[in-house]
Formats: C-alpha cells, sequence, structure tokens
C-alpha cells in the first residue's frame, strides 16, 4: 500500500512538472537569449603562450663538500633553480617594468550602440602628458571626447576610470592640437589622420589606470608552469587584444633575460674592481724595488751583473724559480683571505679566479657567487625572513667558512713550502763563500723586483681575460617558442555558456517550482489527504468556472462537474443502501471553514438527485453567511430562522419550490439573528426535521463550518450522512486535524470526504462528454 502510494505521489509530481512546461521552455529560451548576448557583447579573451628553457650551469665539478651541503638540511630545496625562476619571472618588480615599457597605464576605447572597444596600437587619436611619468602614472581617471568637426572636439572629464554620465559632468571644446587643462594637468591631443574611425560625431575614451592596479592585475593574469621533470617553461597569459598579450609576454621575457645579464656583470665587475685595485698596489711596490735596485746599483757601482751569473750555480736558479712562485702564490692567498674578511664591502661577491693555484678556492668561489646572486635576486621581491633567502644565507655562511678554512689550509702548506726553499737556498749560498756581500745584497733586491714584476705581468694579464668576458654575459633563459596568440577565444566558450544555460534553464524553474509546491501547504490532490485516509472518500468536484451562470449543473449537461456529481451521487445511495425506514435519507454538508464550496456543493447535489426522478428538500442552515438565495435566485422574504422565531409559520410557508425543477424544493436561512447558535437548540428544529423526512425522498442541508462554530454539531444528530468538503487550494493541510477529530470522535454520522475544486484530465465523465466536443486548447497558452 505504502509502495503504491508512493508510486502514485512520484507520478503526480512529475505530471506537476511536465504540465508547467511552457515555463520551462520559456524559462530555457530566456537563459539561451541571455547566453547569446553575453556571448555577443562580452570582451573575448584570446591566450597567449611561450616557452622558455632554462640553462643551468654544469654541476660536473662541483666540491663533494658542496654537494653533501645541498643535499641535507635546510639547503635540500636549495638548488631547486626552476621554481625560484618562475617566481622571479612573475614577480611585480618585473611586471612593473613591463607595464612601463609599454605604457599600458593608458587605453583608448571608442564608444558603440552597445559596448566600448579599444584600441591598442591602431588608435584614433593620441594623448600627450606634460606631467611628469611618476604623477601620471600614479592617478585614475577618464576622458570622454566627442568629434565635433575634423578640428574640433568636446570633452568631459572624469576622476574615475569608468564610463560616465554625460549629463552629469560638465562639456568644455577644445581643438586638436591645442594644449588645456585638465585634471591630468597640462595635455594635448591630436587625431591620427586617416583612421577609419576618426568620423564627426565618434566618442572616444581616453583612460588612465594606476601603474600599481596594472601591476596588480597582470600579476594575477600572467600564469607560469614548468614542465614535470624538464627545465622548460611556459608562459600564459590571456587578453582580449591578441597584440598587447603577445607584446606582453615577449617584453616580461626581454626584461627578465636582461636582469639575469646585469646580475652576471656583477661578478665581472666586482672581480676587475678586486684585479685593478691589486695592480695599482704591486705596481708601487715594483716600482720602489726598481728604484732600490738602481740606488744600490749607483752606490756599489754594479753595471755588468750579467757577467757575474758564472758564479751562480744551476741549482740555485731552480730554486730561486720556485721561491718566486711560491711567495707568488702567498701574496695571492693573502690578498684573497684580507678581502673575504673585510665586511666593509658594497657586495657580497667575491673575486674569481684570481690566480691561486687550488682548484677547491675555485670551485668554492664560483659556488659562492651563484648562490649571492640568487638571493639578491629573491631579495628585490621579498625580505631576509624568506625562508629561501635564509636559507640561501646560511648556505653563503657556510661557504664562506669552508674557502676560509680552505686558503688557511693552502697558506699553511705554502708556508711550509716556503720554508723549505729558503733552507735550500740558504744552503747554496752558504757554498757561495766568495760572493761579496754587496753581491748578495743586490741579488735579494733582483729577486724580489722579479717577484713583483712577475705578479704584476700575471695581473695585467687576468685584467684583460675580465674586460672580454665584460657584455660576453648570456642569459639563462632560451626562448623555445615566442609569444602566440590562440586563433579563437578562449573565454567565454560558446558551448559552457549554452551548456550552462541549457542547465540553468532547467533548473531555475524547477527549483522555483519545487520551492513553491514546498512552501505551499495547501491541500492539491487527494494525496495530500494521507493523514486522513481512515475517512472514506466519496468523490471530488472539478474546480468550477467562475462564471455565474455555469457554476450550477443542469438536467442536461455532461460536463465533468455534472459527472462528478452524479458519480457522488451513486455513492451516495451505496453507502446509504443499509437504511430500512421509508423516511428522507439526510444528507449534512460541512467543511472546516468558509469559502471551500459548502453550499455550491450542496445546491449542486440537490439538484443532481432531483434530475433522477427523487424528490429532494435543500435546507440552508448555515444562517451566519447564507449563500443559496444568491445561487438560486431565490426570492423569499422568510426562511428557516422566521418558522424557528414565528409559531405561526408552517414548513410550507417558508419552502421554495425551484422554477423549472417541480422536484427540488428549497428552505432558505431566513433573517440573519443575532444568536445563531441559541436559535438552532430550539425544538422548532427538530420539528422541521421530523416533519420533512416523511414528505421528501432526500434532504440535503448546508451547514455552516465545523472548524470554525458549534451550530452544526447542534444539529448533527438529524444528519444520516455527513459530506465533509475538502477545498483545493484553500485548506491548510495543517487544518485537515480537524476532519481527523471529527471522524475519530464520531461527532458527524457517517462521515465522508469529498474534495472540491480538483483539476482533472480528460477521462470517462471528466471531459469525455456525450454529443460535445473537448475545447482545444492553443499550445502557447501558460493557464
Amino acid at each position: 500500500m505504502n509502495n503504491l502510494l508512493n508510486d502514485t505521489l512520484l507520478r503526480e509530481k512529475t505530471d506537476y512538472y511536465v504540465s508547467k512546461w511552457r515555463w520551462i521552455l520559456a524559462t530555457l529560451i530566456l537563459f539561451f537569449l541571455a547566453g547569446f548576448l553575453f556571448l555577443r557583447y562580452t570582451n573575448h579573451e584570446y591566450k597567449t603562450t611561450a616557452t622558455l628553457k632554462f640553462q643551468e650551469d654544469s654541476k660536473a665539478n662541483q666540491l663533494p663538500e658542496l654537494s653533501q651541503l645541498q643535499n641535507s638540511g635546510l639547503f635540500a630545496q636549495g638548488l631547486n633553480k626552476v621554481d625560484d625562476e618562475i617566481k622571479i619571472l612573475t614577480s611585480k618588480t618585473l611586471i612593473e617594468q613591463v607595464v612601463r615599457d609599454l605604457k599600458l597605464n593608458t587605453k583608448y576605447y571608442i564608444l558603440g550602440n552597445v559596448k566600448a572597444t579599444e584600441y591598442f596600437n591602431d588608435q584614433p587619436i593620441s594623448i600627450t602628458f606634460f606631467e611628469n611619468d611618476s604623477i601620471i602614472n600614479n592617478i585614475d581617471g577618464s576622458l570622454i571626447l566627442k568629434v565635433i568637426s575634423p578640428t574640433k572636439f568636446s570633452v568631459i572629464e572624469s576622476k574615475s576610470n569608468h564610463v560616465i554620465d554625460n549629463t552629469l559632468n560638465e562639456r568644455s571644446e577644445h581643438l586638436f592640437g591645442e594644449k588645456f587643462n585638465s585634471h591630468f594637468g597640462e595635455v594635448i591631443i591630436t587625431p591620427n589622420i586617416g583612421n577609419e574611425n576618426l568620423e564627426i560625431g565618434s566618442n572616444f575614451i581616453v583612460e588612465l589606470t594606476s601603474i600599481d592596479k596594472l601591476v596588480e592585475y597582470y600579476t594575477k593574469k600572467i600564469k607560469v608552469q614548468a614542465a614535470q621533470n624538464s627545465s622548460i617553461i611556459y608562459i600564459n597569459l590571456n587578453d582580449h587584444i591578441k597584440q598587447r598579450g603577445e607584446l606582453f609576454v615577449n617584453k616580461l621575457i626581454e626584461v627578465y633575460n636582461k636582469d639575469v645579464v646585469n646580475d652576471k656583470e656583477g661578478v665581472v665587475k666586482v672581480t676587475s674592481d678586486f684585479i685593478n685595485n691589486r695592480l695599482n698596489i704591486v705596481s708601487d711596490e715594483l716600482q720602489q724595488v726598481d728604484l732600490t735596485a738602481e740606488n744600490i746599483k749607483k752606490s756599489n757601482r754594479l753595471s755588468n751583473l750579467a757577467s757575474q751569473s758564472s758564479i751562480f750555480l744551476q741549482n740555485e736558479k731552480e730554486n730561486e724559480a720556485k721561491l718566486i712562485a711560491t711567495t707568488n702564490q702567498m701574496q695571492l692567498i693573502d690578498y684573497m683571505s684580507d678581502y673575504v674578511a673585510d665586511d666593509s664591502r658594497d657586495s657580497d661577491l667575491l673575486p674569481a679566479n684570481v690566480g691561486i693555484n687550488d682548484n677547491g678556492v675555485a670551485q668554492l668561489t664560483k659556488s659562492h657567487n651563484e648562490l649571492v646572486l640568487q638571493r639578491d635576486r629573491i631579495l628585490r621581491n621579498s625580505s631576509e625572513k624568506n625562508p629561501t633567502v635564509i636559507n640561501l644565507n646560511n648556505q653563503i655562511n657556510a661557504l664562506k667558512a669552508n674557502l676560509n678554512q680552505t686558503l688557511d689550509n693552502l697558506k699553511s702548506s705554502t708556508e711550509i713550502t716556503l720554508k723549505s726553499l729558503s733552507a735550500e737556498e740558504s744552503r747554496i749560498n752558504s757554498q757561495i763563500y766568495s760572493a761579496p756581500q754587496k753581491e748578495r745584497q743586490f741579488r735579494d733586491i733582483t729577486r724580489q723586483q722579479s717577484i713583483k714584476e712577475s705578479l704584476y705581468l700575471y695581473l695585467l694579464q687576468k685584467r684583460e681575460e675580465t674586460a672580454i668576458m665584460f657584455g660576453m654575459s648570456t642569459s639563462n633563459a632560451k626562448i623555445v617558442d615566442a609569444a602566440f596568440s590562440s586563433k579563437n577565444p578562449v573565454n567565454p566558450k560558446p558551448f559552457i555558456v549554452y551548456l550552462a544555460a541549457l542547465i540553468l534553464g532547467l533548473i531555475v524553474p524547477l527549483i522555483v517550482l519545487y520551492i513553491s509546491d514546498l512552501l505551499n501547504t495547501k491541500v492539491q490532490s487527494k494525496l495530500d489527504l494521507a493523514p486522513i485516509s481512515d475517512i472514506p472518500f466519496i468523490g471530488d468536484i472539478p474546480k468550477s468556472s467562475s462564471k455565474k451562470n455555469k457554476r450550477l449543473v443542469s438536467k442536461i449537461d455532461y460536463s465533468p462537474k455534472a459527472e462528478a456529481f452524479r458519480m457522488i451521487r451513486t455513492n451516495i445511495e451505496f453507502i446509504l443502501k443499509g437504511k430500512k425506514d421509508k423516511q428522507a435519507k439526510t444528507i449534512f454538508v460541512t467543511s472546516t471553514k468558509a469559502q471551500e464550496g459548502k453550499s455550491h456543493t450542496s445546491i449542486n447535489l440537490a439538484s443532481s438527485i432531483s434530475f433522477s426522478g427523487k424528490k429532494v428538500l435543500l435546507v440552508e442552515t448555515d444562517i451566519r453567511v447564507p449563500k443559496v438565495e444568491d445561487y438560486l435566485n431565490v426570492k423569499n422574504k422568510q426562511g428557516l430562522t422566521d418558522f424557528i422565531n414565528d409559531d405561526s409559520l408552517s414548513i410550507a410557508d417558508v419552502t421554495t419550490i425551484i422554477k423549472d425543477n417541480d422536484n427540488l424544493h428549497v428552505i432558505p436561512s431566513g433573517t440573519i439573528p443575532p444568536n445563531p447558535s441559541e436559535l438552532l437548540m430550539s425544538e422548532r428544529i427538530h420539528d422541521l426535521f421530523n416533519q420533512v423526512k416523511k414528505n421528501y425522498d432526500y434532504i440535503i442541508v448546508d451547514t455552516a463550518a465545523v472548524g470554525l462554530v458549534t451550530d452544526t454539531l447542534l444539529i448533527s444528530d438529524h444528519a444520516d450522512m455527513f459530506i465533509y468538503v475538502v477545498s483545493v487550494n484553500n485548506l491548510d493541510k495543517r487544518q485537515l486535524h480537524v476532519a481527523k477529530t471529527m471522524f475519530d470522535e464520531k461527532r458527524l454520522p457517517n462521515m465522508a470526504m469529498l474534495l472540491n475544486g480538483t483539476i482533472k484530465k480528460s477521462g470517462y465523465g471528466y471531459g469525455y462528454g456525450y454529443g460535445t466536443k473537448p475545447k482545444k486548447k492553443k499550445w502557447f497558452s501558460f493557464s
């Protein structure tokens, strides 16, 4: 039973939604029209894409100590250069530089009938500002121009960068090429002769947007993604002007590469400054040694040293060469140590390839400089508290400590070598016992002169190498594919828009109908009578016409209403077939509240029974709000209340025979009394029912609503049967408890339910008809 009820409920709900197909179709058309207009007038975006490849330095010669440092602890992610470069590529600093270089803060529009169309390079007019860029780049505003003649235009100013209402702003007229004052300062507007859009009557907008807003906008719009397990990255930008998107992406790559080259040249510059500084020092020292040698020659009259070279042994020459080279290395190590320990330097970069014969020092210096450059580039768009910056600082400090230790170790080993060579020199010198003291003194000066000269020549060579390297730095990013835009717009997509229109066009009306049905607590159909399903159901009456002449059934009537009352008449006969006495069958008609169709049901039921040849009396006991007289057009000044109050009146005096229907008699309510309930408790009412039951086949009593007053309950013992009328779209389902209470407590004898005002489909007896054709509904009817 429950399954059947659920199936019936589901079927009814489905029929309810299907019956509203016209509204759903109208909503679908509305949403599709909205989607079409959206696609027609919205700005379409095109996707611009560029592909880059990061060229990372080879790590084949990396120190084992550095490799271990980078693969442990806080430094484990330190070499994730692709992610770092992506962050730099999308930094606000680079994007701001692109916006400034391309002058994107000034936009030109032409006003159409519906929307404004933007021009990028082919703008009809040009504007020249006389204020500083620092002012122009930080203001918002717009000018609306209207071309009056080939030489004249009018302008409206606004301090917001939105289209403004011409009626709310003062319009001024100027000549093309004439300087005039605006809230942007002094400006000159000139036409671009030959532009097809420059016509008399055309309206243009010059819009200025602050650099900060544009940087924020493009920071959100630009998308950079890295290919998986690769150094390839993709730069994407959506813009409704293809040319601007391509220019922006290409310019961003150019600015990025230029920034990288500048960073690399910074290392070369530091090295060059270091070498030039040392050259000046060595030059002064060499000059001093040369002057000392000159003085010794003059004071000791040593003119031809070559003639005295025979006194030196070959091994002394070799030892001297080694001593010179070792002393040279010692000087370079000291220079490098002093430079690393100097905290007053402007830059943390270290000189590279200064001539120290140790691969460890060269590799550590190179790695140190790479990390310093990486940190400095990130700091341009971040702070010292950035975890990546902290990690890089830790790596730099670790490398610097490692470099100091390496230099100290190298210095110690060099000192040992130098001591060994000096001891060997002493041994050789002791062998040259015959050499004069002055000659030995000159030899020492000559050795110093050779050392300084060798160091000076070496530094000159390094300076030339550094000069050659300067300006030859290359960028990290190789352009695989330059920026190009998609042929078709990527946003909005017609398929998505129309799919959304289809979904919304179906969902919105269904949701509205569902919520409307959910919020509607009125009784809609027989299924809503489930709480009182124990009460017998006698039938339902279709909704009546609002026209007065169609509210009553006639004798020859095949309308759905007439068929419904015939069905109810048959059901009454079945319910009351057990009545054995020959008295009239008394049927009371009541409801929960007023306006549910009691009088309409009573009158039509009485008429339908009378048409079958039965003698019927219609008694109106709803003496508070009588309606029978209005329905049947009864003109009787006396009625039920008059009969009760006046003992001289007989039943015949208050009974009226309906015209054209001798089988139907009516006792109207009569004069409306001040005490209806007390009046119905009179013995006269009992006498009336006892008498009329003997003279009629059926007595139909139109009673008051039991949910409002007690009038009906006072006379309920005279009823053989109660028809309880429930009106569709009138009675709240929460009020059905009144009917259930009456039934459960047996306060209304032989109670049966009748549903009034239903909307029936065509079927046997409900629109089937005999000799009549159903009226066709137009397909576009929404009722």
